[in-house]
């Protein structure tokens, strides 16, 4: 019997969002994946005051438990702490892909940065071989879309998802991000690598 493939969902930041907003991600993932998959939703420290000191650690933690071939998925400041943990030190396991929603961009024309400033050749810094999937609403008024064209621009090898009509939350469904990483898409591996 094969094993169920593995999701990392990292949530973003913000009190009560872990119970009470990006629960609605996961559970929307989770019926869209359906069976076959085993979805992680770990609670990150602090959520009402997120940071890359404290999430950083956490985050690879939770992915030094992941097998090879799983995907990681982080909405907003998640993601943006994801995706730089990642640019920072690739984890020891090979990843299946990277996704990103509606994450903000920390760097010049994004976000200021008090603990880190994304690189401009973040793509080059990333694990890879893996893809990255960069999902976000076009009436996202916490993290403008603007920010999609900013990782756009650094990740060059991304997947561009601008999703019209989709706030934030990408309206708490997220079978287009399931339609991108499902059972049947094909997952990387090195030729140095058996399966």
């Amino acid at each position: 019997m094969a094993k169920a493939r593995q999701i990392l969902f990292i949530q973003g930041g913000g009190m009560g969002t872990h119970d009470h907003w990006d629960n609605k991600l996961v559970a929307s993932l989770c019926g869209a994946l359906g069976d076959g998959t085993e979805v992680r939703y770990p609670r990150l420290p602090c959520e009402d005051d997120p940071s890359f000191a404290r999430w950083s650690p956490a985050i690879r933690r939770e992915m030094a438990g992941l097998d090879d071939g799983a995907v990681v998925v982080a909405h907003s400041v998640g993601g943006t702490i994801l995706v730089n943990a990642l640019a920072e030190e690739p984890p020891e396991g090979e990843l299946g892909a990277i996704v990103l929603i509606g994450a903000p961009f920390v760097g010049e024309g994004g976000w200021p940065g008090d603990e880190f400033v994304l690189p401009k050749d973040l793509g080059a810094r990333l694990p890879p071989g893996v893809p990255v999937h960069v999902f976000h609403g076009l009436v996202d008024e916490t993290a403008p879309p603007w920010h999609a064209e900013l990782y756009a621009q650094a990740i060059p090898q991304a997947l561009m998802h601008r999703l019209p009509g989709r706030n934030h939350q990408l309206n708490n469904d997220l079978s287009p991000v399931a339609e991108a990483i499902g059972p049947d898409r094909p997952r990387p591996v090195r030729p140095d690598r058996p399966d």
